[in-house]
């Protein structure tokens, strides 16, 4: 058995605890959430930029420029459009829930959800093509964030 990738799991787990719980252990300053939440989904919108431009220039460059259908199966391109078709979904579970959990957790909570989920995908897609543990990690790390921050405001609204 593999224990990178359950170590680097695990050490995403613990840091997404630590995004969410420790800016609400201070004062947060005020700041209106509508422009909280702009500044927090903008990381994720530049790795999405980043990765789509990527991967338009692989495109662009390579032999699937002839051909606009799937990528091979274990070529760098289809790793490329994996973790783009990963990072859209955790990105919309983000526009899903950040708003409700933004309301009660504060606006510097999610700017920092939003500052970790972009280094986190930078840190899926690096591991995606060279360490399954560094993969892990980032994965845990961007999704698990915002799981934490919902556990975290049912918590608050319910108790």
């Amino acid at each position: 058995m593999r224990t990178g990738p359950l170590v680097g799991a695990a050490l995403g787990a613990l840091g997404s605890v630590a995004i969410v719980i420790l800016p609400g252990l201070g004062s947060q300053p005020f700041l209106p959430l509508n422009l909280a939440l702009i500044y927090a989904f903008l990381p994720g919108g530049l790795f999405l930029m980043l990765l789509l431009g990527w991967i338009a220039l692989r495109r662009s460059l390579g032999n699937s420029a002839l051909d606009d259908g799937p990528f091979p199966d274990v070529s760098g391109e289809d790793i490329d459009q994996k973790v783009l078709s990963d990072s859209v979904a955790q990105l919309v579970l983000a526009l899903l829930i950040w708003p409700f959990a933004a309301s009660w957790l504060g606006a510097v909570t999610v700017i920092v959800m939003g500052v970790g989920m972009g280094v986190a995908r930078l840190l899926f897609w690096t591991g995606a093509h060279f360490s399954l543990a560094l993969r892990s990690f980032g994965w845990a790390l961007s999704f698990g964030p915002t799981a934490v921050a919902f556990l975290w405001t049912l918590w608050k609204l319910l108790g």
